[in-house]
């Protein structure tokens, strides 16, 4: 089993391929130590390595974060073995059985912020992160989450490799802010939710 890696613009985020669907389809998952890490086994594992910050889960990835004061050239080979370890050894990446119990924690997915009350203009603006942005946002290992759209301001959580990313203020004002206006002229403003 071969486990790739990629650089991220985050340098304190590298993504890392295991070669097969982590969460699939359109679910993702960012994880602190204070969350319920139960939910996922591979995480509550790469949690347990010194300097380990966050892990966020997509479709067929793992973006894990360090903190400032570690360095790569340490915690890579320790995060590799864990996630190599873990998938020799049958750990899953999700726990949907737990997921289910901490299901209030509306800090897990990504999907938590549709309703069937949306109206026009965020059905739209949702449409066009989800076939635009978030694509491309998942390549870098992160995600955006749809938070509010609120007297033309949309308010956006960028999460895994662009959460604390030095251009997430860039791709929040450059380009998700300036496609939405084009597209959706009553989006005035984006602004992140921290």
């Amino acid at each position: 089993m071969f486990i790739q890696t990629e650089e991220t613009p985050n340098p304190n985020t590298i993504k890392f391929l295991p070669g097969q669907a982590v969460l699939g389809g359109n679910k993702t998952a960012h994880l602190t130590k204070s969350d319920n890490l139960k939910v996922s086994p591979i995480a509550e594992k790469l949690f347990d390595i010194k300097g380990i910050e966050a892990v966020f889960l997509g479709a067929d990835f793992i973006s894990v974060t360090k903190t400032d004061a570690k360095d790569w050239f340490v915690l890579k080979p320790q995060v590799l073995s864990t996630i190599l370890d873990g998938l020799t050894m049958g750990v899953g990446f999700w726990d949907e059985n737990e997921a289910q119990k901490a299901q209030g924690d509306n800090n897990q997915s990504s999907e938590e912020n549709s309703s069937e009350d949306d109206d026009e203009i965020v059905t739209q603006i949702k449409e066009l992160l989800e076939t635009r942005v978030r694509p491309a946002v998942a390549q870098d290992g992160g995600d955006i989450v749809f938070h509010d759209f609120k007297e033309g301001v949309v308010y956006l959580e960028m999460r895994g490799a662009c959460s604390g990313c030095p251009s997430s203020t860039a791709t929040l004002k450059v380009g998700i802010e300036n496609m939405l206006k084009y597209y959706v002229p009553e989006v005035e403003e984006v602004r992140p939710v921290i």
